[in-house]
């Protein structure tokens, strides 16, 4: 596991810290939000640079080759 060493606004990590507290929190919580924060970020940058990727495509063209593949590995699977 790797340990990250992060300067955060001091309001940012009162707010978080409240946060956890106020819900229960453990040992451990602290990296627990801190890691789906950054795997939601990853995701939702990912979503968007594909959505921005292609915008300029017909969006019928762009269901009919997911239905290809989708139907492409159920063929293989069976």
């Amino acid at each position: 596991m790797a340990r990250w060493n992060l300067s955060i606004p001091d309001e940012t990590d009162r707010a978080v810290r409240t946060f956890i507290a106020r819900n229960g929190g453990k040992k451990g919580d602290l990296s627990r939000f801190v890691d789906e924060a950054v795997r939601r970020r990853i995701f939702d940058l990912t979503i968007s640079r594909i959505k921005d990727r292609n915008a300029a495509r017909d969006q019928q063209s762009i269901l009919d080759l997911i239905d290809e593949e989708v139907g492409v590995l159920r063929a293989g699977s069976s």
